[in-house]
């Protein structure tokens, strides 16, 4: 099957790179280009691609903001942001606004396909130094507690939980699992609560770095930690 990608970004002659590496590909091609923000949602949202691929810096316009309405226009189009933006600065922002990925434009080409097909299967890309990051934030004190917490969590607020970590939204998570979309929200609340969590950026942040911690040590050796 071959999936269809999306470019966004202001440089021509990088844009032109990326439709030559992507379909070298097999099984991707490239349907569609923009170099700002405005163009790319009207254009993303009538093409429906398979993935999104965004830089952070784009022509008369914010890469944060772009991803941030595509996910309210577009939510089932997965985002990965390629940037020459630090890593360090930027990726957990972007995830927060709803990407599904963050990777520098100075990474080989390998992993740049490497982090497309990632997150066409549904995972979160990083780069080992920005998981390793996250991860030992994950590992203090307080988060082997909350470990202890999410495992009193129902078994509906722990699979709302779950799609969370995966960069899902609202909408979709209801849709997966046949709710409303008020009803996710309750369950939202409710995690909130339980994880002692002041707000939805915060409950975020916490499923994705969990997500992350499963991806990185398995299930079976989470249960170790």
């Amino acid at each position: 099957m071959i999936r269809s990608v999306f470019l966004v970004e202001d440089h021509p002659i990088v844009r032109q790179g990326f439709v030559q590496l992507i379909e070298q590909e097999n099984d991707l091609k490239v349907i569609g280009e923009a170099e700002d923000a405005a163009t790319a949602l009207q254009l993303i949202t009538h093409t429906s691609p398979d993935i999104a691929l965004v830089d952070l810096s784009l022509k008369n316009s914010n890469g944060i903001e772009l991803i941030k309405d595509l996910n309210k226009q577009c939510p089932k189009v997965p985002i990965l942001v390629v940037s020459l933006h630090d890593e360090n600065l930027y990726a957990e922002r972007c995830l927060r606004a709803g990407a599904r990925g963050f990777i520098m434009k100075t990474e080989a080409t390998d992993n740049v396909m490497t982090a497309i097909r990632l997150v066409l299967s549904g995972e979160i890309y990083l780069s080992p130094a920005m998981r390793n990051r996250m991860l030992s934030r994950f590992t203090t004190r307080g988060d082997v507690d909350r470990d202890s917490v999410l495992e009193s969590l129902s078994d509906r607020e722990f699979e709302v939980f779950q799609l969370m970590g995966k960069g899902q939204k609202t909408r979709i998570i209801a849709d997966k699992l046949n709710l409303s979309v008020k009803t996710i929200e309750t369950y939202k609340a409710h995690l909130k609560t339980k994880l002692n969590l002041e707000d939805a950026t915060g409950l975020i942040q916490v499923a994705i770095e969990w997500n992350l911690k499963k991806q990185f040590y398995g299930d079976e050796n989470m249960k170790k930690l």
